[in-house]
Parts: structure tokens; C-alpha cells; sequence
């Protein structure tokens, strides 16, 4: 095929957002003849591919998905640094034509940098048959350059863009597309800079485009403007003084968020076009009139607690039984390997090392997490696969940045209710490094799954009752429920403290996208949840559990002026527990339960039996009892859910901390932060009960 000399090194930056076909199209137009790299100092992928037209060859690049060009992620940087550096001719910005507005968010941006730019309208089909119909000509005027539209899987359209491209490239003068409107004190801010940024890139950026980034204070711009253009902005004393005095008249103007600014004017400039494209006789779709009742203020945030509320009562109602199952028979299996030990005729500190200890934690730990894992993960799988989460993303959102913390942190939190541990591994979504901390050090203040199986059992027998049926087991979620709605409420007030303190900031803008609703695939669900989430969490518990069983054995039997390590430490810390309202034997339990909370009941049934074994109690109502024998009261029991809420993460979680934050520092932060605050809330609620009468 001829390649024209004339058209060489023509090349087109391909962007859009994840999943709007944007990589479908550009294997359409580029066919084989394409490769991949990563970009300079940075790991991520840009691909690259030929494509010929009328003997005019054209280089597309297509760049990583993304939302945004604000430099808040490594795609978004390598996508900035493009089509800043790369020598980008014109774009093409690929729009899901059933969610445009969200991908003109990105058409904006691309347009403030690239003005010979092409917005592709994709997925014309899907759009077709959910019923929405967009006038491209319409938005075309809006926007103020080419629009085509598209369906790149089944290869229409591909011809009109590449018409659109080349007209766009050839002709003398770029389009001049419609520019976004800022508040009056930004757009000043912005006119006093321009002056001095064009003497200085002159046509190599939009002055209006660098004016707007450096006042934000990204701090990754910098260093590439003086890589690309040899020209560092930090080292140009008279821009850092018109920089200085231009912040100074934004927050004479009270403007203190900038970046937030910026974002709700793109987003309100995006959501102008998009009404312009969209017949405003258009019907809701299900999505849409779901959406109305699920992210509605006064309607969402009561439908998120009974959703939750709803998710506890079947995890609650349904693991009983299997759990009950699964401990007679593992229970019975350690029986058996007690024949099999006294068959063998093997010493009585190793059958009691392997068995007593060892394996019976971990039989414990199985039959109390496996049953509540295995209906509380898949349902959570069915809300993720559904398309719930982000909903609830965006009614925490504003919560957070009240908080000055990210909004994504409500995901992280919501991972947090399956495993901690994962929930600080889910902390990578967030872009800011301040905002990440903050997410990592109150991750533990909402439960996890082996956190339930304590405050279930301690919430049914003080606080609701042990006869079972409908009402037993909804008053008991509803009051799980409440439970959670507290650590929730913490995480807010300790991350506001934290922003405010030891991680101070503003919070940072981010795109979040609510993805259309679909219909979760069951068998892809219950392969994911069972197999990835918990099994894993399951053999993670187990991992740990097992030597946790040896040292709770050894610490039960082993012997130090005729009292057992266990009673030593229960006496040493039993001042410190009547003053929480608990006792010595409830803070050494938690301190055993290091390994895994799971074992909390347990390693107190052991400690009041003195058995030197882990025990199970044969019932509720026995449970009940011995409580009752050993001074427990409601006041026990609500200071036992409270610091089973608050205290120190599992081993996992702090060994996933460190990794995560590679500090030490952090790591016992994260320790100190929840054990602080769940030992003075003991100490507040025990000394007014007390003050009162009420114990």
C-alpha cells in the first residue's frame, strides 16, 4: 500500500474512558499493523498502530482509559503527557453514546490542549436499542468541532471519522471549540497569568491550559514541562511572584477549592452538551428511574441502611444453622484424632499441642467464619456485579469531602466489611497519597467478617433475646446494623481529625463513574466470591490460626508459681479491664485474638472454664449463663461490642499495612488510633453508667 510522503508523521491521539470501545476501534481502523510500549518512566501501556486512507497514512495512538486529564493517576499523566508532549497532531475523544455526558467530561479537557480534535459518539446500537438517540449535528454545534458517530463493533462509521480526521488535520486553521466557563475570580486569575505563560511557550501549550493547572498546584506538571520544554516553572521567579499574588486574590474571592472549581465547571459544561444532543422528551430508562430512588437525597442514604440491614438479616438468619453443622462435625473429627493420639499411645502435651490447640482453634475459626463468609460475600458480589457500589460511593462522597478525605474511600470501606486486610489493599484506587493514609488508618473502625460472630452472639444474648424466629433475627440486624452505622459515623469524625492534624489537605477532585445496571451473571458471582473472596479470607484465618491455637494452649497449660501463663496475664490486666467495664479474662482474649478475632469467645469460655482447651459452648443459653456466672452484665456486654468495634486490626490487617504504607510509623498508628479510641469509649460509657445508676 503507497504511503504518501507528505502525510508521514501525522499522528492522532485515540482517548476516551474505560469501556466506551475506544481499544475495538482502534483495532478496527489499525487492523495488524500496530505494537505496544510503555511510556517513558512509566509503567503503563500505550499502543500504537498504522492506518491508511487515500494513500494518507496516519499514526494512532491509543492511550490508556481514563476519565480525566488531571494528572491524579498514572494514566491520567501519560494521557496529559501525550498530548501535551507527544507530539500529537489532532484526537479523537470516543464518547459511549448511552453515558455521554461522562465521556464529554474528557472531550473538554482533551479540547483545552488539542484543538483539532474529533468526538466519536460509540455504541450507536446499544444506545438504539435502550432507546436514546442522539442529534450529533447538535452536539457538533455545541462543542464547536467535528462529531461523528459510530458502532466500532460492527464496523460503522469508521469511514465517516476517518472523513472527519482528515478534514480536521488538513484544514489551514484548527476549530475553535467552545470554551469553558469558569467562576468570574478563576477566569481573572487565569487572564492575569496568560501574558507571562505565552512568552514563555509561546505555541508549544495553551498558555489558558497551563495558567489553569499551575494554579491548581499539580505538582506532576513541573518536572515535565521542564523535562519536555526545558523550562521549569519552580526555578521562574517571576512567575512563582504572579502565581503567589493570583492565589492570594482567589482566596480574597473566597475561592479556597480550586480544583474543585475546575471540576464543577467541567461538569457543568459537559452536562450543557450532552442536553443539547439528548431530545429532552427523552423517556427514563429503568437505570434512570432506579438511580432516582437509589442516589435521591432524601431516599438513598435510608434505602443504603436497609439494603445493609437486609444483607445482615439473610447472613444472620441463614449461617446458623450450616455453622452449627460445621462445628459438630469438625468438633467430631478432633475427637477422633484424640482416639487416634491415644492409639498411638503419643505423649499428652503433643496430643494436646496438635489437637487441643491447634487444631481445635482452627476447626473453631472454620465453622464460625465459613457459613457468614459464604452468604455475606456472594450478596456483596451481586450488589458489586449489579452495579450498586458506585451508588454508594456517591452518597458517601459528600460526607467525605466534608471530612476532607476522598470519596473513593467509601469503596475501600465497603471492601473493609469482607476482610480489613482487603479493604487496605483497595486503598490503591486512591490517587493522593494523604487521602490513601487516611483511608488506611480508619479502614478497621467498620467490621469485618470475623468481627460478626462476636457481636452477633453478645447482641442476641443481652440485647435481644435467644428464642429465635423472624423478630429475634430482624431486631438482631437491625441492631448489627446500628453497630456498623457507628463505625462509619467514626471513620468520619477520625478522618476529619486527621485532615485536619497529623494528614492535613484539601480534598482532592476525582471522576466517578456509575455504571449502567446490569444484570449480574450468578455463576461468575458465586465463582468470584467463594473462590476469591472466601476461600482466600478463609485460608488467610486459617494460616494464622493454627500457631495461634499453640501459643493459646501453651499459655493455658503452661505453668508459673502454680497459676497457668493465661491466669497471670488475666490477673495483671484485670484492674485495667473493670476500669473499661470488661475484665482481665475479655482484654487477654482480645490480645490472644490477635491472630484472628474470631477466637474472642472462645479463648474467654476457656479462661472461665479453666479447661486449658478451647471450648464450645453447647448452646446460646449456656453461653449465657457462664457469662452471667462471671459477673457479666448488659454494661459488660455493650463495652465488649464496643471494643470488639474498636480496638487493635488482626495480624493480617497490620502485616498489610506495613506493606502497603512501608512504614513503621503509620503501622502503629493504625494499631493505636482504634485501641486509643475504643478504650476511652469504654472508659466514657462505664463511668456514666455508673454516675447514673444504671449498672
Amino acid at each position: 500500500m503507497g504511503v504518501s510522503q507528505a502525510a508521514q508523521g501525522r499522528t492522532v491521539a485515540l482517548a476516551g474512558n474505560p469501556n466506551v470501545g475506544k481499544s475495538t476501534l482502534f483495532n478496527a481502523l489499525t487492523g495488524l499493523r500496530q505494537h505496544t510500549g510503555n511510556w517513558p518512566g512509566k509503567t503503563v501501556e500505550v499502543a500504537r498502530g498504522r492506518c491508511a486512507r487515500d494513500g494518507r497514512t496516519y499514526t494512532l495512538v491509543d492511550l490508556p482509559g481514563t476519565y480525566s486529564l488531571l494528572a491524579h493517576s498514572p494514566e491520567e499523566e501519560v494521557a496529559r503527557d501525550f498530548l501535551c508532549f507527544g507530539g500529537a497532531e489532532g484526537a479523537v475523544v470516543v464518547c459511549d453514546a448511552t453515558c455521554l455526558e461522562r465521556g464529554l467530561n474528557l472531550a473538554l479537557q482533551t479540547l483545552e490542549l488539542v484543538p483539532r480534535t474529533v468526538v466519536c459518539v460509540n455504541l450507536l446500537d446499544e444506545a438504539a436499542r435502550k432507546g436514546v438517540r442522539v442529534d450529533l449535528a447538535a452536539l457538533s454545534a455545541a462543542l464547536g468541532i467535528p462529531v461523528v458517530g459510530t458502532a466500532a463493533g460492527r464496523k460503522e462509521g469508521l469511514e465517516e471519522l476517518l472523513e472527519a480526521v482528515e478534514a480536521t488535520l488538513a484544514a489551514p486553521q484548527p476549530p475553535t471549540p467552545a470554551q469553558v466557563r469558569y467562576p468570574p475570580a478563576v477566569e481573572f486569575a487565569v487572564s492575569s497569568l496568560r501574558p507571562l505563560l505565552e512568552r514563555r511557550l509561546g505555541d508549544r501549550l495553551p498558555a489558558r491550559w497551563a495558567a489553569l493547572r499551575l494554579l491548581e498546584g499539580d505538582p506532576t506538571l513541573p518536572p515535565a514541562l521542564a523535562r519536555a520544554l526545558d523550562w521549569d516553572p519552580r526555578q521562574d521567579a517571576p512567575l512563582q511572584t504572579a502565581l503567589a499574588e493570583a492565589r492570594a486574590g482567589l482566596a480574597r474571592s473566597g475561592v479556597t477549592d480550586l480544583g474543585g472549581q475546575i471540576a464543577s465547571g467541567l461538569v457543568e459544561a459537559a452536562r450543557s452538551a450532552a442536553q443539547a444532543a439528548l431530545p429532552p422528551t427523552a423517556t427514563l430508562t429503568g437505570g434512570e428511574r432506579l438511580d432516582r430512588l437509589l442516589t435521591n437525597r432524601a431516599l438513598g442514604i435510608p434505602s443504603m441502611v436497609l439494603l445493609l440491614a437486609g444483607v445482615l438479616w439473610l447472613t444472620i438468619q441463614g449461617a446458623n444453622y450450616p455453622s452449627q453443622l460445621l462445628s459438630a462435625g469438625l468438633f467430631w473429627v478432633g475427637d477422633r484424632l484424640t482416639d487416634l493420639f491415644a492409639w498411638l499411645g503419643a505423649p499428652a502435651w503433643l496430643h494436646g499441642a496438635l489437637v487441643l490447640g491447634m487444631y481445635r482453634v482452627l476447626a473453631w475459626v472454620i465453622s464460625v467464619m465459613l457459613p457468614p463468609m459464604a452468604i455475606f460475600f456472594p450478596l456483596f458480589t451481586l450488589l458489586e456485579d449489579f452495579g450498586y457500589l458506585p451508588r454508594v460511593a456517591f452518597l458517601l462522597d459528600h460526607a467525605f469531602q466534608k471530612a476532607k478525605a476522598c470519596g473513593k474511600q467509601a469503596l475501600t470501606m465497603c471492601m473493609g466489611f469482607g476482610c480489613n486486610a482487603a479493604g487496605v489493599v483497595g486503598c490503591r484506587i486512591i490517587d493522593s497519597p494523604r487521602e490513601r493514609l487516611i483511608a488506611i488508618l480508619t479502614n478497621s473502625f467498620v467490621p469485618c467478617n470475623g468481627r460478626f460472630p462476636t457481636l452477633i452472639t453478645l447482641i442476641t444474648l443481652f440485647f435481644v433475646g435467644t428464642a429465635g424466629g423472624l423478630w429475634q433475627s430482624t431486631a438482631a440486624a437491625l441492631a448489627l446494623t446500628c453497630v456498623i452505622l457507628l463505625g462509619v459515623g467514626t471513620t468520619f469524625g477520625v478522618s476529619r481529625l486527621l485532615s485536619h492534624t497529623l494528614l492535613k489537605g484539601v480534598p482532592s477532585a476525582y471522576a466517578l463513574e456509575l455504571p449502567p445496571y446490569r444484570r449480574p451473571r450468578i455463576g461468575q458471582v458465586l465463582a468470584r466470591s467463594v473462590l476469591d473472596r472466601t476461600l482466600f479470607v478463609l485460608g488467610r484465618a486459617a494460616v494464622v490460626a493454627a500457631p495461634a491455637g499453640l501459643v493459646i494452649w501453651l499459655c493455658a497449660n503452661v505453668e508459673v508459681g502454680g497459676a497457668s501463663l493465661l491466669a497471670w496475664g488475666t490477673g495483671f490486666l484485670d484492674p485495667l479491664g473493670r476500669l473499661m467495664g470488661l475484665d482481665g479474662t475479655i482484654l487477654m482474649a482480645f490480645l490472644l485474638g490477635f491472630p484472628a478475632n474470631e477466637i474472642v469467645i472462645p479463648i474467654i469460655l476457656m479462661s472461665y472454664l479453666s479447661t486449658g482447651v478451647l471450648q464450645e459452648a453447647a448452646s446460646l443459653e449456656a453461653l449465657g449463663t457462664l457469662l452471667a456466672a462471671n459477673g457479666w452484665t448488659w454494661l459488660t456486654a455493650l463495652c465488649t461490642i464496643l471494643f470488639s468495634l474498636f480496638h487493635w486490626p488482626c495480624s493480617t490487617t497490620c502485616l498489610t499495612i506495613a506493606k502497603e504504607t512501608r512504614s513503621v510509623k503509620w503501622t502503629l498508628l493504625a494499631v493505636a488510633i482504634p485501641t486509643g479510641l475504643g478504650m476511652g469509649m469504654c472508659m466514657g460509657v462505664t463511668f456514666f453508667a455508673r454516675v447514673l445508676g444504671l449498672t
